[in-house]
């Protein structure tokens, strides 16, 4: 090809673009169709990959409740602690913390005075990132986010009875410590039978839906060996109230207590 007709069809070509012309339709057309098959390539995997890492600060959170409770164990020669350990101050102290009464949303809570805060050392564990606090339909019980994790009622000591051994337990690899949890509530303002909301609960038991299925239909649950596994729920336990945020109950095996003793 002669290089006088190369010259000129580039010379042509860089007088088309300074003429202003820019992409045509056809190519303008082209380059979007690439972009949206790019971002839907792109995305969903983003998606997954925050999911994963929401799930996997969550294990991480219950593995140190798991260790904080075990050092508690030892230092309590294996007893068990209360859900409720009694009242102060015109509020109660929970295994988590101090939290006054009061209109929901405006009490004052109080982390230092939790039962397992001296072996946490504010490592700030308390909350489960896939708890969606901004959602419209969720409902705060303190000033803030207080807890997202239950503790297994069962390992509670019962009124009028000495702590339970927690050495007694004939399988502690299978027997819940703390689950993801949360609870419908449709009783306390600005919740009520029209409008139930989800809220913030402390406990996991066999008889009530206080498990949160919040990862996409699975709990994260520690046990009391301190592995960390997921769970599903028990079929047909997901509270009807709020359907889709998957509020139901752990198998009770996971959950019950059968000490050799006590």
């Amino acid at each position: 090809m002669p290089l006088r007709f190369i010259h000129d069809n580039a010379a042509e070509r860089a007088k088309a673009r300074s003429d202003g012309r820019g992409f045509t339709l056809m190519e303008t057309l082209l380059v979007v169709a690439v972009i949206a098959i790019l971002a839907s390539l792109v995305l969903p995997a983003l998606a997954r990959s925050r999911k994963t890492a929401r799930r996997a600060q969550c294990v991480s959170n219950l593995r140190q409740l798991g260790l904080a409770a075990q050092m508690y164990w030892d230092d309590h020669e294996g007893w068990s602690f209360h859900y409720r350990a009694g009242e102060t101050n015109g509020g109660d102290i929970y295994w988590f913390g101090w939290i006054s009464r009061g209109a929901e949303g405006s009490r004052a809570m109080d982390h230092s005075q939790g039962v397992l805060f001296p072996y946490l050392e504010g490592r700030g564990v308390e909350i489960c990132p896939s708890l969606r606090y901004e959602a419209a339909t969720f409902k705060l019980k303190a000033q803030g986010a207080a807890y997202g994790y239950g503790y297994n009622l069962e390992l509670s000591p019962k009124p009028a009875r000495p702590p339970l051994s927690i050495r007694s337990l004939p399988r502690p690899s299978s027997t819940a410590l703390f689950a993801d949890a949360a609870q419908v509530n449709d009783f306390q303002a600005p919740a009520s039978p029209d409008n139930p909301m989800l809220e913030e609960f402390y406990y996991v038991s066999p008889l009530e839906p206080t498990t949160h299925f919040r990862h996409e239909g699975s709990a994260s649950v520690v046990y009391c060996d301190g592995h960390v596994e997921k769970q599903a729920p028990v079929e047909g336990s997901i509270d009807q109230r709020l359907p889709a945020e998957n509020v139901g109950r752990l198998p009770r095996a996971a959950l019950a207590i059968t000490p050799t003793e006590n």
